[in-house]
C-alpha cells in the first residue's frame, strides 16, 4: 500500500488516489482503539492529536466533500443520517486524525517543499499538458473545478502531502519480498495435484423408508427456522426506459418506408467478386503475357514464370469500392466469370486481372426489414421523452400523488408485486425482472410503507419503486411446508449415509484396499482428476473435494461433502506438482509486487498504529455529533 501511496501521489490526479488510501487507512483506528478515545466532552475541537486540533469547521468541509463526492458516486444526493450509517463520519475523523499526525511527524523531521517545487510538479504533470508536453491551465482548472478546489487549496494541501509521501517513503521504501516468503505463496497459488476418486450418490445410500408423523414433526419443530416464510414487500414499480417507452410508440408505415428509402444503402449487399492481378513493369510485357493467355497459356501459369506466389497476385472476394485503383476495379467488374482482361494502365503499373467467382449483390426488401426499421425508429423517439417524462413524475409525486397515481395521470403501465429479498414472489417464481432488479430490491427492503424513494438510472432511462405494504417474516406450519419437510429430511438421511460409509471405505483404504475394488463393490466407477490448484474449478470435482485433496499429502486418502451434502467423495492424491517460480516473468512480477503492496500495507499500519500512540489522540463526540449534524439536510427536496 505505502508503495502505491507513493506511486499513485506523484501526479496531481493521484492526490485524490492517495485520500482514498487515507480514508481507509482511518480504518485502522478502531483496531487501535478509536472507539476508546471518544473523550473531552466540553471541549471546542472534534479531535485531537499530538498538538494538532481538528476544529469543527475543518471537518464540517472534509465531510461536506466527502458527502458530495458519494452522492456523485451514486448519481443522486445522500442524507447524512445513510452516509454516516456507512461509516463516513468515522472514515473522514480518521483520515483527518491520519493526515496531521503525519503533518506533525513531517514538522519534527523538518520536512517541507518549497513554492516552486510545487509550481514545478504542476506544470510537468502529463495530466495538465497537451500532446506536445506544454503545460495546459485549461486542463488544470477543469480538474480543480471537477473535484470543488481552489487553486490555492489546492496548492496549500500539496505543501503536506508531498512531506506525507516522503514519510511513507522512508517506511517502505525497497522493500525486498523474502524468498521464503516468495516460494511459500507459490506453492500456495500454483501448485497441482491430481487424484483418483469415487463419487458416491444417493444410489449408494441404499433404500430409505419414508418418515413416520412422529419423526417428521420432531425434524421440523427442530429445524422449523428453515422452512420460515420470508419478509415480503408489496411493491408498485414504474419502468421508463426507451426499450420500455418504444412498445407504446405508434411508427406509421410511411415513417417505415421513408426511412428505408432515405438510409437504402445499408440494406444493400453490394456485388463481391473473387479477383487475381498481375502486375507489369510497363505495357510491352503486359501485351506479351496477354497475347499468351490468349494462346492457350493460363493465367496461374504466366504468374508462376514471373515468380509470383498465389498469394502475390490474390484481391481476395471484394466489392468494387474494395479495390483501390479505379481504373482497374472499373475493368475487373465489367468481366464475366472466368474471363481474363487484357493490359489496363492502372496506377501502380500495368495490370490484368481475371474473375475466378462473382458473388451476386443483393438488396434487403422492405417487408423484410420494416420490423427492424419501426423498432429502431420508435427507440429513437422513446429516447427523447424519457427526460420529460421524468420531470412529469417526479411533479406529480412532489405535489402528493403516489407512484401508481402518477403512472395513471400519464397513461404509464404501472406493475404491483409482492416479493422477497431474492425477487420470487410467494410460489418461488423470479418476478422481480425489471432492468436494475437488484438495486429496487434493495431500496425495497431498506425503505419504509410510504417513504418517498429516488427512481433508479437503468438502461437510459429510470425505474421508480414504492413500498405499498410489508409482510413480515413468519414461521409456518407443518402442513404447509410438509413436501420441502420430507425432501428435506431424506436429503439429511442420505447424507448422513454417505458419510458414513465414505469413513468406512477410508478405513479399507488405510487396510490396504483399493478404489477399484470400492467402485465395483459400490457401483461407480473410479475417475481422475488432474493440474487441479487451489481454489480454481476443476470439471467433476467439487470444490470442497480440491480444499480437501490439498490438506492431504501425497499418496494418501482422503474424503469430502461433494457438490451438496447428498453427494460425498472419496480420493487419493496421485501427484503433486509445484512449479518453480521465474521472478522475471510477468506472473512472478505480479506476484512479487502483490507481496510488497501487501508487507507494506502491515508494515504502514504498525507506523500508524505508533504514531497514534506516541502523539496521543482524543475525540470530542459532543462537538463531533454537532459537527454531523449541522451538516444534515432533508432526505428529499
Amino acid at each position: 500500500m505505502l508503495r502505491g501511496i507513493r506511486n499513485a501521489s506523484e501526479n496531481w490526479l493521484g492526490r485524490i488516489v492517495m485520500t482514498v488510501v487515507l480514508t481507509a487507512l482511518a480504518g485502522s483506528f478502531a483496531i487501535w482503539g478509536i472507539n476508546d478515545i471518544f473523550t473531552g466532552y466540553g471541549r471546542s475541537y472534534v479531535a485531537k492529536i499530538g498538538d494538532t486540533e481538528i476544529q469543527s469547521d475543518q471537518f464540517s468541509q472534509a465531510y461536506n466533500d466527502h458527502l458530495q463526492q458519494l452522492g456523485q458516486q451514486i448519481g443522486h444526493p445522500i442524507p447524512p443520517d445513510q452516509a454516516n450509517a456507512l461509516g463516513l463520519d468515522r472514515q473522514v475523523l480518521g483520515q483527518l486524525l491520519v493526515q496531521a499526525g503525519l503533518d506533525q511527524l513531517a514538522s519534527r523531521m523538518r520536512l517541507g517543499i518549497p513554492m516552486s517545487e510545487i509550481v514545478q510538479h504542476i506544470v510537468t504533470d502529463p495530466h495538465f499538458q497537451t500532446p506536445t508536453g506544454q503545460f495546459d491551465r485549461a486542463m488544470f482548472e477543469g480538474f480543480l473545478q471537477n473535484i470543488g478546489y481552489s487553486e490555492q487549496r489546492f496548492i496549500d494541501e500539496e505543501s503536506h502531502d508531498i512531506p506525507r509521501r516522503e514519510i511513507t517513503d522512508a517506511v517502505s521504501g525497497g522493500l525486498t519480498v523474502p524468498q521464503v516468503y516468495l516460494d511459500a505463496v507459490n506453492q500456495f497459488q500454483n501448485q497441482e495435484r491430481s487424484i483418483a476418486y469415487l463419487a458416491l450418490g444417493p444410489d449408494q445410500a441404499g433404500n430409505i423408508p419414508p418418515p413416520t408423523d412422529d419423526v417428521l414433526s420432531k425434524y421440523f419443530e427442530d429445524r422449523k427456522i428453515l422452512f420460515r416464510a420470508p419478509e415480503y414487500r408489496k411493491i408498485v414499480t414504474l419502468i421508463v426506459t426507451p426499450p420500455e417507452l418504444a412498445k407504446t410508440i405508434q411508427v406509421s408505415d410511411a415513417d417505415v418506408k421513408k426511412s428505408y428509402d432515405d438510409n437504402l444503402k445499408q440494406y444493400v449487399t453490394p456485388e463481391r467478386r473473387h479477383i487475381e492481378q498481375i502486375v507489369f513493369p510497363n505495357m510491352a510485357e503486359a501485351q506479351a503475357a496477354s497475347a499468351r493467355i490468349k494462346s492457350g497459356v493460363s493465367f496461374a501459369t504466366i504468374a508462376t514464370e514471373r515468380g509470383l506466389k498465389p498469394s502475390d497476385i490474390d484481391l481476395g472476394t471484394v466489392p468494387k469500392s474494395g479495390i483501390i485503383d479505379p481504373t482497374v476495379a472499373n475493368v475487373a467488374f465489367s468481366l464475366k466469370q472466368g474471363e481474363v482482361s487484357g493490359p489496363v494502365q492502372g496506377q501502380f503499373g500495368v495490370a490484368i486481372v481475371t474473375v475466378l467467382q462473382i458473388e451476386a449483390g443483393e438488396t434487403k426488401p422492405l417487408s423484410v426489414v420494416a420490423p427492424f426499421i419501426r423498432s429502431d425508429i420508435a427507440l429513437d423517439r422513446a429516447k427523447g421523452k424519457v427526460q420529460d417524462i421524468h420531470d412529469k413524475i417526479e411533479d406529480a409525486r412532489a405535489g402528493g400523488a403516489t407512484l401508481e397515481e402518477a403512472a395513471q395521470k400519464l397513461n404509464l403501465p404501472a406493475a404491483t408485486l409482492d416479493i422477497d429479498r431474492s425477487g420470487r414472489d410467494a410460489s418461488g417464481k423470479l418476478v422481480a425482472t425489471m432492468p436494475a432488479a437488484g438495486d429496487v430490491i434493495n431500496g425495497a427492503f431498506s425503505n419504509d410503507v410510504g417513504v418517498d424513494t429516488y427512481p433508479i438510472d437503468a438502461e437510459g432511462g429510470y425505474v421508480w419503486y414504492e413500498v405499498e405494504a410489508i409482510t413480515p417474516a413468519r414461521d409456518r406450519n407443518l402442513s404447509e411446508v410438509r413436501g420441502d419437510v420430507e425432501k428435506q429430511w431424506r436429503n439429511d438421511e442420505i447424507a448422513k449415509r454417505l458419510q458414513a460409509k465414505a469413513g468406512d471405505m477410508l478405513t479399507k483404504l488405510k487396510g490396504g484396499g483399493t478404489l477399484d475394488a470400492l467402485a465395483a463393490a459400490n457401483g461407480v466407477k473410479v475417475q481422475n482428476a488432474s493440474g487441479i490448484k487451489r481454489g480454481v474449478s476443476a470439471p467433476g470435482v467439487p470444490p470442497k473435494a480440491i480444499d480437501a485433496a490439498f490438506h492431504t499429502a501425497k499418496g494418501s486418502f482422503g474424503s469430502s461433502e461433494g457438490e451438496t451434502p447428498t453427494q460425498w467423495i472419496v480420493f487419493r492424491v496421485t501427484d503433486v506438482k509445484t512449479p518453480a517460480l521465474d521472478p522475471n516473468s510477468d506472473d512472478g512480477k505480479k506476484l512479487v509486487q502483490l507481496l510488497q503492496t501487501s508487507l507494506g500495507d502491515d508494515i504502514f499500519s504498525q507506523y500508524v498504529a505508533w504514531l497514534e500512540n506516541d502523539l496521543g489522540t482524543s475525540v470530542n463526540q459532543s462537538v463531533l455529533e454537532q459537527a454531523v449534524g449541522n451538516n444534515s439536510t432533508p432526505e428529499n427536496e
